[in-house]
Protein backbone atom coordinates (compact mmCIF):
# COMPACT_ATOMS: atom_id res chain seq x y z
CA UNK A 1 0.00 0.00 0.00
CA UNK A 2 1.41 3.79 -1.02
CA UNK A 3 2.21 5.83 1.58
CA UNK A 4 -0.74 8.61 1.24
CA UNK A 5 -3.39 5.99 0.45
CA UNK A 6 -2.40 4.38 3.70
CA UNK A 7 -2.73 7.61 5.70
CA UNK A 8 -6.05 8.22 3.85
CA UNK A 9 -6.79 4.62 4.46
CA UNK A 10 -6.38 4.66 8.73
CA UNK A 11 -7.90 8.10 8.91
CA UNK A 12 -10.86 6.52 7.07
CA UNK A 13 -11.24 4.11 8.98
CA UNK A 14 -10.17 5.94 12.43
CA UNK A 15 -13.07 8.46 12.68
CA UNK A 16 -16.23 6.26 12.12
CA UNK A 17 -14.69 3.61 14.80
CA UNK A 18 -14.34 6.56 17.00
CA UNK A 19 -17.60 7.77 16.78
CA UNK A 20 -18.71 4.26 17.69
CA UNK A 21 -16.25 3.48 20.59
CA UNK A 22 -15.63 6.24 22.35
CA UNK A 23 -15.74 6.33 26.19
CA UNK A 24 -17.98 8.80 27.44
CA UNK A 25 -15.64 10.69 29.68
CA UNK A 26 -16.31 14.16 31.82
CA UNK A 27 -13.72 16.48 29.45
CA UNK A 28 -15.40 14.66 26.43
CA UNK A 29 -18.24 16.63 27.46
CA UNK A 30 -17.10 20.06 27.17
CA UNK A 31 -15.44 22.08 24.78
CA UNK A 32 -14.17 24.80 27.31
CA UNK A 33 -10.23 24.86 26.60
CA UNK A 34 -9.45 25.56 30.09
CA UNK A 35 -11.06 22.62 31.37
CA UNK A 36 -9.95 19.98 28.59
CA UNK A 37 -5.93 21.74 29.66
CA UNK A 38 -7.02 20.37 32.80
CA UNK A 39 -7.99 17.18 32.09
CA UNK A 40 -4.70 17.11 29.51
CA UNK A 41 -2.58 18.27 32.46
CA UNK A 42 -4.16 15.68 35.28
CA UNK A 43 -4.15 12.86 32.55
CA UNK A 44 0.16 13.50 32.14
CA UNK A 45 1.58 10.06 33.49
CA UNK A 46 -2.06 9.57 34.87
CA UNK A 47 -4.48 6.42 34.39
CA UNK A 48 -7.93 7.74 33.18
CA UNK A 49 -9.82 5.61 35.71
CA UNK A 50 -7.55 7.62 38.60
CA UNK A 51 -8.37 11.27 37.01
CA UNK A 52 -11.94 10.97 36.81
CA UNK A 53 -13.19 11.64 40.07
CA UNK A 54 -10.05 14.74 40.52
CA UNK A 55 -11.68 16.19 37.17
CA UNK A 56 -15.13 16.07 38.39
CA UNK A 57 -13.90 17.65 42.18
CA UNK A 58 -11.93 20.25 40.24
CA UNK A 59 -14.51 21.43 37.72
CA UNK A 60 -17.06 22.09 40.53
CA UNK A 61 -14.74 23.78 43.03
CA UNK A 62 -13.08 25.72 39.97
CA UNK A 63 -15.30 25.77 36.81
CA UNK A 64 -13.15 28.68 35.46
CA UNK A 65 -9.61 30.12 34.49
CA UNK A 66 -10.05 32.82 37.22
CA UNK A 67 -11.19 30.56 40.01
CA UNK A 68 -8.26 28.30 38.99
CA UNK A 69 -5.75 31.95 39.20
CA UNK A 70 -7.01 32.83 42.39
CA UNK A 71 -7.22 29.64 44.40
CA UNK A 72 -5.40 29.44 48.04
CA UNK A 73 -1.84 27.11 47.14
CA UNK A 74 -3.19 25.21 50.26
CA UNK A 75 -6.50 24.47 47.98
CA UNK A 76 -4.80 23.96 44.74
CA UNK A 77 -2.42 20.96 46.82
CA UNK A 78 -5.62 19.55 48.36
CA UNK A 79 -7.57 19.04 45.29
CA UNK A 80 -4.44 17.70 43.62
CA UNK A 81 -4.03 15.56 46.84
CA UNK A 82 -3.43 11.26 45.62
CA UNK A 83 -2.70 12.49 41.87
CA UNK A 84 1.14 13.14 42.55
CA UNK A 85 3.29 15.03 40.57
CA UNK A 86 2.54 18.04 42.06
CA UNK A 87 4.19 20.94 39.89
CA UNK A 88 1.89 20.09 37.24
CA UNK A 89 -0.91 21.75 39.58
CA UNK A 90 1.58 24.98 40.43
CA UNK A 91 2.35 25.35 36.84
CA UNK A 92 -1.16 24.81 35.93
CA UNK A 93 -2.15 27.87 38.32
CA UNK A 94 0.77 29.90 36.69
CA UNK A 95 -0.70 29.52 33.26
CA UNK A 96 -4.36 30.33 34.63
CA UNK A 97 -2.47 33.79 35.90
CA UNK A 98 -0.71 34.53 33.04
CA UNK A 99 -4.26 33.64 31.03
CA UNK A 100 -5.98 36.22 33.10
CA UNK A 101 -3.37 38.81 32.95
CA UNK A 102 -2.21 38.56 29.31
CA UNK A 103 -5.10 37.30 27.33
CA UNK A 104 -8.18 38.72 29.82
CA UNK A 105 -9.22 35.47 31.00
CA UNK A 106 -9.47 33.93 27.40
CA UNK A 107 -7.44 30.78 26.81
CA UNK A 108 -5.01 31.78 23.86
CA UNK A 109 -6.16 29.71 20.66
CA UNK A 110 -2.44 30.19 18.55
CA UNK A 111 -0.40 26.63 19.11
CA UNK A 112 2.49 28.97 20.13
CA UNK A 113 0.74 30.98 23.11
CA UNK A 114 -0.33 27.99 24.29
CA UNK A 115 3.14 26.03 23.59
CA UNK A 116 4.27 29.29 26.09
CA UNK A 117 2.41 28.36 29.15
CA UNK A 118 3.77 26.97 32.19
CA UNK A 119 3.80 23.14 32.40
CA UNK A 120 2.63 23.14 28.65
CA UNK A 121 4.86 21.02 26.23
CA UNK A 122 4.30 20.06 22.33
CA UNK A 123 2.32 16.92 23.43
CA UNK A 124 -0.50 19.22 25.55
CA UNK A 125 -0.31 22.26 23.38
CA UNK A 126 -1.19 19.49 20.38
CA UNK A 127 -4.24 18.56 22.54
CA UNK A 128 -5.37 21.62 23.68
CA UNK A 129 -5.50 23.08 20.33
CA UNK A 130 -7.20 20.57 18.01
CA UNK A 131 -10.02 19.12 20.45
CA UNK A 132 -10.92 22.34 22.01
CA UNK A 133 -10.47 24.23 18.63
CA UNK A 134 -10.25 21.65 16.09
CA UNK A 135 -6.19 23.00 14.67
CA UNK A 136 -5.18 20.27 12.49
CA UNK A 137 -1.76 20.06 14.78
CA UNK A 138 -0.47 16.50 15.48
CA UNK A 139 0.00 14.67 19.57
CA UNK A 140 1.89 12.23 20.24
CA UNK A 141 1.51 10.57 23.73
CA UNK A 142 2.80 6.83 24.73
CA UNK A 143 -0.64 5.69 23.52
CA UNK A 144 -0.37 6.90 20.03
CA UNK A 145 3.36 6.33 19.30
CA UNK A 146 2.63 2.71 20.32
CA UNK A 147 -0.33 2.83 17.49
CA UNK A 148 2.10 4.56 14.93
CA UNK A 149 5.04 2.44 15.63
CA UNK A 150 2.93 -0.61 15.03
CA UNK A 151 1.49 0.39 12.11
CA UNK A 152 4.09 1.73 10.53
CA UNK A 153 6.66 -1.12 11.31
CA UNK A 154 9.07 1.51 12.79
CA UNK A 155 11.90 -0.35 14.63
CA UNK A 156 13.82 2.20 16.24
CA UNK A 157 13.40 3.65 19.79
CA UNK A 158 11.11 6.06 19.66
CA UNK A 159 12.11 8.12 22.38
CA UNK A 160 15.50 8.87 19.87
CA UNK A 161 15.32 11.84 17.98
CA UNK A 162 15.33 10.90 14.45
CA UNK A 163 12.51 8.50 15.57
CA UNK A 164 10.58 10.49 17.78
CA UNK A 165 10.35 13.31 14.86
CA UNK A 166 9.38 10.76 12.49
CA UNK A 167 6.50 9.58 14.93
CA UNK A 168 5.70 13.41 14.72
CA UNK A 169 5.59 13.88 11.37
CA UNK A 170 3.21 11.03 10.68
CA UNK A 171 1.04 11.91 13.19
CA UNK A 172 0.98 15.57 11.19
CA UNK A 173 0.31 13.52 8.47
CA UNK A 174 -2.88 11.85 9.80
CA UNK A 175 -4.49 15.25 11.40
CA UNK A 176 -3.83 17.06 8.18
CA UNK A 177 -5.89 14.41 6.52
CA UNK A 178 -8.57 14.46 8.66
CA UNK A 179 -9.12 18.02 7.44
CA UNK A 180 -9.69 16.59 4.31
CA UNK A 181 -11.97 13.95 5.26
CA UNK A 182 -13.98 16.49 7.14
CA UNK A 183 -14.49 18.88 4.13
CA UNK A 184 -15.62 16.08 2.23
CA UNK A 185 -18.55 15.18 4.92
CA UNK A 186 -19.01 18.70 5.31
CA UNK A 187 -20.46 18.70 1.31
CA UNK A 188 -22.88 16.08 2.75
CA UNK A 189 -25.93 17.05 4.48
CA UNK A 190 -25.16 18.15 8.14
CA UNK A 191 -26.61 19.18 11.12
CA UNK A 192 -27.06 23.10 10.12
CA UNK A 193 -24.74 25.33 12.36
CA UNK A 194 -22.53 22.28 13.13
CA UNK A 195 -19.29 21.56 11.25
CA UNK A 196 -17.85 18.34 11.73
CA UNK A 197 -14.63 18.26 14.29
CA UNK A 198 -12.53 15.97 12.47
CA UNK A 199 -9.37 17.12 13.62
CA UNK A 200 -10.06 16.36 17.15
CA UNK A 201 -11.71 13.51 16.92
CA UNK A 202 -9.21 12.09 14.27
CA UNK A 203 -6.18 13.08 17.47
CA UNK A 204 -8.86 11.29 20.32
CA UNK A 205 -9.44 8.26 18.40
CA UNK A 206 -5.26 7.82 18.21
CA UNK A 207 -5.03 7.91 21.96
CA UNK A 208 -8.56 5.60 22.44
CA UNK A 209 -7.15 2.87 19.89
CA UNK A 210 -4.11 2.76 22.31
CA UNK A 211 -5.84 3.06 25.36
CA UNK A 212 -9.06 0.47 24.02
CA UNK A 213 -7.25 -1.92 21.71
CA UNK A 214 -3.76 -1.70 20.85
CA UNK A 215 -2.60 -2.16 24.38
CA UNK A 216 0.97 -2.65 25.85
CA UNK A 217 -0.07 -6.27 26.24
CA UNK A 218 -2.39 -8.68 24.46
CA UNK A 219 -3.67 -6.27 21.98
CA UNK A 220 -6.61 -6.74 20.15
CA UNK A 221 -5.69 -7.03 16.50
CA UNK A 222 -8.71 -8.66 15.57
CA UNK A 223 -10.46 -5.88 16.14
CA UNK A 224 -8.27 -3.26 15.48
CA UNK A 225 -10.11 -0.91 12.91
CA UNK A 226 -6.78 -0.52 11.41
CA UNK A 227 -5.68 -4.27 11.03
CA UNK A 228 -5.58 -3.88 7.52
CA UNK A 229 -2.63 -1.21 7.47
CA UNK A 230 -0.61 -2.66 10.18
CA UNK A 231 2.74 -3.47 9.47
CA UNK A 232 3.54 -5.11 12.64
CA UNK A 233 0.51 -7.36 12.40
CA UNK A 234 1.13 -8.35 8.99
CA UNK A 235 4.98 -8.80 10.35
CA UNK A 236 4.15 -10.86 13.47
CA UNK A 237 6.02 -7.87 15.04
CA UNK A 238 3.38 -6.67 17.35
CA UNK A 239 4.75 -7.81 20.72
CA UNK A 240 8.03 -6.73 19.90
CA UNK A 241 7.02 -3.00 19.34
CA UNK A 242 7.08 0.21 20.13
CA UNK A 243 10.90 -0.90 20.89
CA UNK A 244 12.09 1.26 24.59
CA UNK A 245 15.48 -0.11 25.28
CA UNK A 246 15.91 -1.57 28.34
CA UNK A 247 14.27 -0.20 31.15
CA UNK A 248 15.62 1.90 34.16
CA UNK A 249 16.45 -0.23 36.98
CA UNK A 250 14.29 -0.02 40.13
CA UNK A 251 15.88 1.96 43.32
CA UNK A 252 14.67 1.25 46.93
CA UNK A 253 14.50 3.37 49.11
CA UNK A 254 13.44 2.78 53.03
CA UNK A 255 12.17 5.74 55.24
CA UNK A 256 11.46 5.65 58.66
CA UNK A 257 8.51 8.05 60.08
CA UNK A 258 6.58 9.08 63.58
CA UNK A 259 3.52 9.98 64.02
CA UNK A 260 4.12 11.69 67.16
CA UNK A 261 1.23 12.39 69.70
CA UNK A 262 0.48 15.16 72.69
CA UNK A 263 -2.86 16.25 73.95
CA UNK A 264 -5.01 14.78 70.68
CA UNK A 265 -2.94 17.16 68.77
CA UNK A 266 0.00 15.39 65.64
CA UNK A 267 3.45 16.63 64.54
CA UNK A 268 3.45 17.79 61.19
CA UNK A 269 5.48 19.44 58.74
CA UNK A 270 5.63 20.78 55.52
CA UNK A 271 7.62 19.91 52.52
CA UNK A 272 10.09 22.80 51.20
CA UNK A 273 10.23 24.22 47.59
CA UNK A 274 11.80 22.35 44.86
CA UNK A 275 11.72 18.75 46.35
CA UNK A 276 9.32 16.11 45.00
CA UNK A 277 5.68 16.71 46.94
CA UNK A 278 7.26 20.42 47.62
CA UNK A 279 4.56 22.21 50.11
CA UNK A 280 2.60 18.62 51.00
CA UNK A 281 2.56 17.94 54.52
CA UNK A 282 4.19 15.33 55.90
CA UNK A 283 4.86 13.71 59.54
CA UNK A 284 8.50 13.69 60.48
CA UNK A 285 10.49 11.01 58.86
CA UNK A 286 14.12 10.04 57.65
CA UNK A 287 15.87 8.45 55.49
CA UNK A 288 17.44 5.02 56.24
CA UNK A 289 19.94 2.58 54.91
CA UNK A 290 17.32 -0.39 55.41
CA UNK A 291 19.14 -2.03 57.68
CA UNK A 292 17.24 -2.41 61.48
CA UNK A 293 17.17 0.63 63.78
CA UNK A 294 16.61 1.87 66.81
CA UNK A 295 13.56 4.40 66.48
CA UNK A 296 14.23 5.60 70.04
CA UNK A 297 17.71 6.69 69.13
CA UNK A 298 16.26 7.96 65.57
CA UNK A 299 13.47 9.80 67.07
CA UNK A 300 16.12 11.70 70.03
CA UNK A 301 19.06 11.92 67.37
CA UNK A 302 16.86 13.92 64.53
CA UNK A 303 13.96 15.19 66.19
CA UNK A 304 15.47 15.97 69.70
CA UNK A 305 12.18 14.32 71.30
CA UNK A 306 12.17 10.80 73.80
CA UNK A 307 9.53 8.56 73.25
CA UNK A 308 7.64 7.44 76.50
CA UNK A 309 5.98 5.15 74.48
CA UNK A 310 6.68 3.74 71.44
CA UNK A 311 5.65 1.39 68.49
CA UNK A 312 5.60 -0.36 65.45
CA UNK A 313 2.34 1.58 63.39
CA UNK A 314 2.21 0.16 59.83
CA UNK A 315 4.40 0.16 57.20
CA UNK A 316 3.79 1.74 53.70
CA UNK A 317 5.03 0.53 50.09
CA UNK A 318 4.43 2.52 47.17
CA UNK A 319 6.08 4.09 44.41
CA UNK A 320 7.82 7.53 42.86
CA UNK A 321 8.35 6.76 38.82
CA UNK A 322 11.35 4.43 39.40
CA UNK A 323 11.60 4.45 43.10
CA UNK A 324 10.34 1.93 45.65
CA UNK A 325 9.66 2.95 49.19
CA UNK A 326 9.04 1.44 52.30
CA UNK A 327 8.02 3.55 55.18
CA UNK A 328 8.06 2.25 58.58
CA UNK A 329 5.60 4.15 60.57
CA UNK A 330 5.58 4.04 64.47
CA UNK A 331 3.07 5.37 66.84
CA UNK A 332 4.60 8.15 69.84
CA UNK A 333 3.14 9.12 73.15
CA UNK A 334 3.72 11.72 75.27
CA UNK A 335 7.14 12.40 73.55
CA UNK A 336 8.88 14.62 75.39
CA UNK A 337 11.37 17.78 74.78
CA UNK A 338 11.29 20.98 72.82
CA UNK A 339 10.21 20.75 68.80
CA UNK A 340 12.17 22.30 66.27
CA UNK A 341 10.83 24.37 63.09
CA UNK A 342 9.48 23.20 60.83
CA UNK A 343 7.55 20.73 62.73
CA UNK A 344 4.19 22.08 63.94
CA UNK A 345 1.26 20.54 65.91
CA UNK A 346 -2.19 19.94 64.27
CA UNK A 347 -5.30 18.47 65.51
CA UNK A 348 -7.11 15.67 63.53
CA UNK A 349 -9.37 18.19 62.31
CA UNK A 350 -6.59 20.15 61.05
CA UNK A 351 -4.67 17.31 59.50
CA UNK A 352 -8.11 16.28 57.06
CA UNK A 353 -7.66 19.83 55.87
CA UNK A 354 -4.02 19.39 54.52
CA UNK A 355 -3.07 17.70 51.32
CA UNK A 356 -0.43 15.17 52.54
CA UNK A 357 1.76 12.77 50.27
CA UNK A 358 -0.01 9.47 49.85
CA UNK A 359 2.53 7.75 51.74
CA UNK A 360 1.63 9.68 55.23
CA UNK A 361 -2.17 10.06 54.20
CA UNK A 362 -1.53 6.08 54.35
CA UNK A 363 -0.09 6.91 57.64
CA UNK A 364 -2.81 8.81 58.96
CA UNK A 365 -5.57 6.27 58.01
CA UNK A 366 -3.77 3.97 59.94
CA UNK A 367 -3.00 6.58 62.98
CA UNK A 368 -6.16 5.30 65.17
CA UNK A 369 -5.28 1.47 64.07
CA UNK A 370 -4.01 -0.70 66.87
CA UNK A 371 -0.64 -0.73 66.50
CA UNK A 372 1.03 -4.01 64.62
CA UNK A 373 2.49 -6.17 67.34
Amino acid sequence: MEHREKITSIVAALLPWYAENARDLPWRRTKDPYLIAVSEIMLQQTQVKTVIPFFERWQRELPTIQAAANASPDRLHKLWEGLGYYSRVRNLQKAAQIIVARHGGMFPEAFDEVLALPGIGRYTAGAICSIAFNQPVPILDGNVMRVLTRVFGIAGNPREKAVNERLWGLAGELVRQAVHAGRARSRAPQTPGRAPASCSRLNQSLMELGALVCTPRQPQCAVCPVKNSCMARRENRVAELPNLGPRVPVTRRHFVAFVIERDGRYLVRQRPAGVVNAHLWEFPNVETSGAPVRPEEILASEFGLAAGVIAPLVTIKHSITRYRMTVSAFKVVSAAGGVRRPLVWKSPGQLEGLALTSAHRKILKGAGKKPEA
